[in-house]
């Protein structure tokens, strides 16, 4: 499962799913009785960790845990940017409001398509960044209402909310660069690993209830380990850009999780926004069909 290449379809199902699963944190966090901030992020970095392990033994058996042993550089490299991830993105909640924080975050496509054409020397379609343009445009309608950087404390915490974007960006990168000759799957255990070291002082004493370590436990293994290990895999079929823009739904579907679990009713700014997301990867994904249509004509 976690080996295999899947067909471009295939693969845009699996970022689709990948989202899906994502955009569960906001509404699953607000069933918490006692744990906040610091140990939510570790004890999900922790049941992340655990359950990638686990899936690379009954998947692979013990030859997949050999790259964790003695990790190559692309290994290590993607493994520091998840955990860069994992760990900036609380931090920067602890810091500034969350409309700031996921505000930043809607660079990840930007980033990624520059990085994709500098880096890889890729042409970027003008769909492609029309659909980047209109994504990027929606989310900001959607988290605009919240955001205000009226004071040093604001202006940090969007600055290191800022890496999540980034490390994002280059991780899409990395994994584009490595293709087949690096399986960077067990890359989400090393990142989850190092962000549970990080968040272990700030998370002590621990506070969670057993109610919460269930709670902890479904963030940690289906809400991060899963998606993370999906998402590595369906970038082998779909170039950096998609898989950046396909990531951005996670924004969409959230609010709607927060509005059928937790009672909390969208605004329309967020379901304006949100359209706009959903016809900017509409979009994309319709050039992408048409011009795969038009290359046997042209041969």
């Amino acid at each position: 499962m976690f080996t295999r290449q899947y067909s471009r379809p295939a693969a845009i199902a699996l970022m689709v799913f990948c989202t899906l699963l994502w955009s569960t944190a906001g509404v699953l966090t607000r069933h918490l009785d006692a744990a906040r901030s610091f140990e939510v992020t570790f004890w999900r970095s922790a049941f992340c960790a655990l359950f990638v392990i686990l899936a690379l033994l009954v998947t692979q058996g013990q030859d997949a845990l050999a790259s964790l042993r003695r990790p190559s550089r692309a290994l290590l490299l993607s493994g520091l940017l998840w955990g860069a991830m994992f760990t900036c993105f609380m931090i920067a909640l602890t810091l500034t409001s969350t409309s700031n924080t996921l505000m930043v975050s809607c660079a990840s496509p930007l980033l990624t398509a520059l990085l994709t054409w500098m880096v890889l020397r890729e042409p970027i379609s003008g769909a492609t960044w029309l659909a980047i343009v209109l994504a990027v445009c929606g989310l900001a309608w959607i988290f605009s209402g919240g955001v205000e950087a009226g004071s040093t404390r604001d202006v940090l915490g969007m600055g290191i909310a800022f890496v999540v974007p980034l490390a994002s960006a280059i991780n899409v990168i990395v994994f584009k660069r490595s293709g087949h000759a690096v399986d960077l799957v067990p890359a989400v255990c090393l990142g989850a690993l190092f962000s549970a070291l990080a968040m272990l002082p700030f998370a002590w004493p621990l506070q969670a209830t057993a109610h919460d370590m269930q709670i902890l436990g479904a963030l940690g293994c289906f809400q991060l380990g899963l998606p993370c290990m999906l998402m590595v895999v369906a970038a082998r079929s779909l170039s950096a850009p998609q898989v950046s823009l396909l990531a951005e739904l996670e924004a969409v579907l959230g609010p709607l999780w927060a509005w059928l679990g937790a009672g909390e009713v969208p605004t329309v700014a967020t379901l304006q926004g949100g359209s706009v997301v959903i016809a900017a990867l509409l979009l994309n994904e319709l050039h992408g069909v048409y011009a795969n249509r038009q290359r046997p004509q042209e041969t």
